[in-house]
């Protein structure tokens, strides 16, 4: 009796590639630098591409772990809120007489203690959704920090640590050398490591993955350090590039970068994304916002054009998911 083997074959095209969502989100990035062209004469220059990112990579620095939480499934609504507290402690301790170097420890060190809290609520109280716990917990620690400092801005820090934000290495900014790095190491480990692959795996079936053995709760704790831990290094960015911090910094950055995440191609039903995409929403709103600011155009209009952004990239990614489905791309071949 012969053998028999089947093979799952998948389809590779011109157009698979072709289409992929980064590709879109390139051409759409082009545009908006065009737009911004025409309305300024300011904008087309060597010096815009190398400075207009030192104003927003600082969030930058969250939407790395934040993808890896919405591959999961879940959702993170307290980083701005952890940012703001870790900034606060660095700013407090240091004009209470602590080195800046122990104050920026200090700041990483309460950040990531921050994360272990969301991580521990989520995995241990599993009737809570990640949801709820993330928002209570962003109430919380924007609390805090008004208690610590009130409405009141603190800073007075030391020259050298303004070259976190604002200084560069050669004629690259250190700040987006910083990110680039960032970059590499987490798009290896989300696409290269077995850690990639569990989130991946957990946010397409968490229940069939808790019992195949993998430790899900291992999994969301490490996330949650990790996302705790990026926001106090968005924090010491922050706080670098203002020059000082109040208990109100980072407002609104949880759904700026949520926004970038779901610009990228990051389905929020969980399992699906590649970090290119992010980081290219990353530089689309970052210039969006930048070009509009160069002609005084209101924050508002940004918000309306992201909203429909948004809209447009759900609805262009669910025809091709449905297009997929119907046209079968997996087909099964039986060889004997």
């Amino acid at each position: 009796m012969s053998e028999r083997t089947i093979e799952i074959q998948k389809t590779r095209t011109w157009k698979t590639f072709i289409f992929q969502w980064e590709w879109f989100l390139l051409l759409l990035f082009i545009l908006i630098c065009g737009i911004n062209a025409s309305l300024s004469p300011y904008f087309l220059s060597f010096d815009t591409f190398l400075n207009a990112p030192m104003n927003f990579l600082d969030k930058a620095f969250l939407v790395l772990p934040l993808m890896m939480v919405i591959v999961l499934g879940n959702i993170d609504v307290s980083v701005g809120s952890i940012v703001a507290l870790s900034s606060v402690i660095m700013a407090v301790s240091y004009n209470a007489g602590l080195p800046m170097p122990l104050a920026l420890m200090l700041a990483l060190v309460v950040s990531t203690l921050c994360g272990f809290i969301n991580g521990f609520l989520i995995t241990r109280f599993k009737e809570l959704s990640a949801t709820i716990v993330t928002l209570s917990t962003m109430i919380i620690f924007r609390g805090i920090a008004y208690i610590i400092l009130e409405d009141r801005a603190a800073g007075k820090f030391p020259e050298w640590f303004s070259f976190l934000a604002w200084g560069s290495i050669g004629k690259l900014p250190f700040i987006f050398l910083a990110f680039i790095a960032a970059a590499v190491i987490f798009g290896l480990v989300l696409h290269r490591s077995r850690f990639g692959r569990e989130i991946f795996a957990m946010g397409n079936n968490s229940t069939a993955c808790r019992y195949s053995g993998i430790k899900t709760d291992a999994v969301l704790m490490k996330v949650s350090l990790l996302t705790g831990f990026m926001a106090g290094i968005t924090a010491l960015f922050l706080t670098s590039r203002m020059g000082s911090t109040r208990p109100n910094v980072a407002q609104g950055y949880e759904l700026d970068v949520i926004a970038m995440v779901v610009l990228g191609g990051v389905s929020t039903a969980g399992g699906k994304g590649r970090i290119g995409g992010p980081i290219l929403a990353i530089f689309i709103i970052g210039f969006l916002n930048y070009g509009l600011g160069l002609v005084n155009i209101s924050a508002q209009v940004l918000l309306i054009i992201l909203g429909l952004l948004l809209i447009l990239s759900v609805m262009i990614q669910n025809a091709r998911f449905l297009k997929r489905n119907q046209k079968s791309a997996r087909p099964l071949t039986i060889k004997s």
